[in-house]
Formats: structure tokens, sequence, C-alpha cells
């Protein structure tokens, strides 16, 4: 099936070769024909395999041949997604897929300037990519309005709706037409998501391309057992011996991000850092220079595992894992991308077992077990079983009773706490004078 036979205009159809796109994927094949009939949707797919091709092609299409212009300060379309990050990578796509088309895109984020945001409004936008709380921002300045909406698309829709954006899109749901065509799509959606998502459209068409909270099968997926102190220390081992080309690093937090890529960087490694406390023009440069293979490691917070699309990626490290299981799926989904191949290599301390057994039960799989013999942990990782099962757990020292008064003692015992029974009060006796 070719793209043409999907109801594609030329115009698209002369872009997408230029673009790498010879064949639609799964969920293109799907979404396409749904999306340009008009009908909502709930889609869930691996991330990689094209779901931002899926909806920009048929919402650029009907934009195109509808024809009328958005009114000064108005949007036609409006994209919503979680992150900054994500914003730059969803609107970059919608830009190149409709380098053809005479439609104005634009992308509004915080953490940056708002004037310029402003300014591209006032002429009206066709496809306006954007965050809940900067969209907001503009709302409240009357820089964006909605009376000209038409589709709504709810990128990485379950982080949104379950992770704290629920009160500034309840607050936008109720500023948007009632009449409009809506779409969420994710990598992974909980039963609960599901339920929330259906109060939003109306006789939505369902398409999931694999199982929920599935990871690529072309990934390969591993664990190594560590201590939690000599993470650090098994990764720059790591790296020195396999002499990987590239790997992105996810870190818990953001001070373990900064200390691993200072490591880094004294050891004379090529390495940089993002994390939500950095500047966004900083965070953009590191992404960039990632992408260009002018850094080789890139340490990361889970703010970049969502929306980071890097060709040929081959591995994915997880200096820790993240607290939320689904975390874990976009993480490495950053690797083995549209059929690629890729490496998983996550590093597992003690205190991490719940946390490995919860990703193994929403994976539906053990990740397997490989030991490097100079850093064999103290303290042992306990054995998992599907369906979050955790075996055993570490057995803590047994320390023998003190006894108290009053309990009953055993011969080697009673001679000793007699003794302590027969010693005077000393808050009875007289103080001594100097």
């Amino acid at each position: 099936m070719t793209f043409a036979y999907l109801g594609l205009i030329k115009p698209l159809l002369r872009t997408l070769p230029v673009l790498g796109y010879i064949l639609p994927t799964p969920v293109q094949r799907q979404a396409i024909p749904a999306l340009l009939a008009g009908r909502d949707l709930l889609m869930a797919a691996q991330t990689g395999s094209g779901k931002t091709a899926g909806f920009a092609l048929p919402v650029l299409q009907r934009l195109t041949l509808e024809g009328s212009p958005a009114a000064a300060n108005s949007v036609r379309a409006l994209v919503l997604v979680p992150t900054r990050e994500l914003a730059e990578q969803v609107h970059g796509t919608i830009r190149a897929c409709g380098m053809e088309l005479p439609l104005r895109t634009a992308v509004a984020y915080g953490g940056v300037s708002i004037n310029p945001q402003m300014m591209l409004l006032r002429s009206g936008i066709d496809v306006l990519v954007a965050t809940p709380g900067r969209l907001l921002d503009l709302y409240r300045q009357n820089a964006v309005r909605f009376d000209q909406l038409q589709i709504l698309v709810l990128d990485e829709a379950d982080r949104m709706l379950d992770l704290g954006f629920s009160r500034e899109l309840e607050e936008l749901f109720a500023l948007l037409p009632a009449q409009r065509q809506t779409l969420l799509c994710s990598a992974t959606f909980s039963e609960e998501i599901r339920q929330i998502a259906t109060g939003l459209l109306r006789d939505p068409l369902t398409i999931e391309i694999s199982a929920p909270n599935s990871a690529a099968p072309s990934v390969a997926q591993w664990m190594i057992p560590v201590d939690k102190k000599r993470k650090a220390e098994l990764f720059l081992h790591l790296l020195e011996r396999e002499r990987w080309e590239q790997v992105l690093v996810f870190s818990r937090t953001r001070k373990g991000v900064e200390r691993l890529a200072e490591e880094l960087q004294q050891r004379g490694y090529r390495a940089g850092a993002i994390h939500s406390d950095l500047p966004q023009p900083a965070r953009l440069r590191a992404l960039e220079q990632f992408k260009a293979d002018e850094l080789q490691v890139l340490v990361a917070t889970d703010v970049a595992a969502r929306g980071l699309d890097i060709q040929g990626l081959p591995l994915v490290v997880n200096l820790d894992l993240p607290v939320v299981p689904e975390y874990y799926v976009h993480r490495i989904g950053r690797t083995g991308r549209a059929g690629a191949s890729g490496e998983a290599i996550s590093l597992v301390c003690a205190d991490e077992v719940e946390q490995l057994a919860a990703i193994e039960a929403l994976i539906r799989q053990l990740l397997p077990r490989r030991e490097e013999p100079d850093f064999s942990p103290e303290h042992r990782v306990p054995e998992t079983a599907l369906g979050g099962v955790i075996l055993s757990k570490p057995k803590q020292p047994r320390q023998k009773p003190v006894p108290k008064f009053g309990d009953r003692l055993d011969d080697k015992a009673r001679p000793a706490v007699e003794a302590v029974r027969q010693m005077p009060n000393l808050s009875t006796l007289p103080d001594r004078k100097k």
C-alpha cells in the first residue's frame, strides 16, 4: 500500500519521498484515512511508529482543501504536547510535511519570551503546536482565539491527562468549540486514561498497532545488577570497554544528570546534559548537538523520554530506573525506531527491585540479567517473576533480642539480670559534695 492509495493530495505526495517516507507504516495506514474522513481517534502505537506523520498529513490536507485562512489571532488546528522538546519535534515534522502547502504553522511553549509568539499569532495560524501552560498565557493576554478551531490533537495524551496537566486541560477544553475533530495519541494508555479520554471523543475509532505498553521488538533489553554507589563507575567502565559511539543516558534526578555529565567531560568525552532546570536554548542546543553527532553522550532526565527522534540511535542506558513504569517504554523507545535495531541497558540496584518488577509486569517480560564480574553487588537484587512478583528480598541479619525485666530468662542470662536488679537506686543516693 502506498501513500497515494490513502488519498493524499499531490503536494504531500511530492514531499514525502524528500523526507524519507516511502511506504506508510501500519499506524499511518489506519490513521490517515480515518482522519481524512473526519473521525475522532484514540491511537496507541509504539514510539518510532510514525504517529506524528500519521496525524500531521491528514490535518494539513484537510486545512488546505477547506481553504479558509485563519483570522487574526485565530487557530484552525491545535496540537497540545506536554514538553518543550516534544513541541519542537512535532512542529518540525508538521512544518516539513507541509513545505509545499500555503499554511502557516507556529510553536509556543514556556521558558522563552512570549512576545515573538504573540507576534506570530497576530496574522492567524493554521496549525499551532503548544504546551498547555503557555497556551493559557497567550489566551489570557488576548493573543489567541479558538472560534475557528476545527481540529484538536493531544500528543502523549496519557502524560498530559495523568501527570499534572489536568487543571490546565480542563480550562482549555472549556474554551474550545464543542464541534471539532479530536485525536488522542500516545505510546501507552492506562485504563484510567482510556476512561477519561472517552469523555473527549465522539464515536472514536480506536487504533492499537501493538500490545499496549510494549517496546519495539527490535530493541534488545537487559539489566546489570550493581550497587547504587557504583552505578556511575560501571557506566564509565562500559563506555570505555565497549567503545560506544553514541549513547543516551537517563538519570532520575537533575543532580544525577549534572554529576555524570561533569564526570564525562572531565574524562575528555563529548557529553551534554538535559533537564528541566536548564534554559530552553541550552536544552535545544544539546539536542541539536546530539542529533548532529557532535556529542557522544547525552545525559538526561525524563524530559527527553518523549519526542526525541534521533535516526539510528544505537543505545539507551538507564542509570536509574524510572519511578513510573510507562516512562521505561518511552525511554527505550528512543532507540530501535522505525524498525531499526537498538539496545537498552538498565543498571539496577537492590533498592530498585519494586520499579524493576513493575516495569517487567508492564512490558510482560523479564529483563535478562548479565553480571559484570568486577561490579558484583554487595546488596543482591532480588529475583523477580512475571506479573510483577518479587520472589525474594535481601535478608537482614537477625539480632538477638535484649532481655527485659520480667522476661523468662535462660540460665546464662539470669545471674547478670539478678545482679542488675540488686543494684541500689542511684536517684536515692546523697549528692557527693566537692
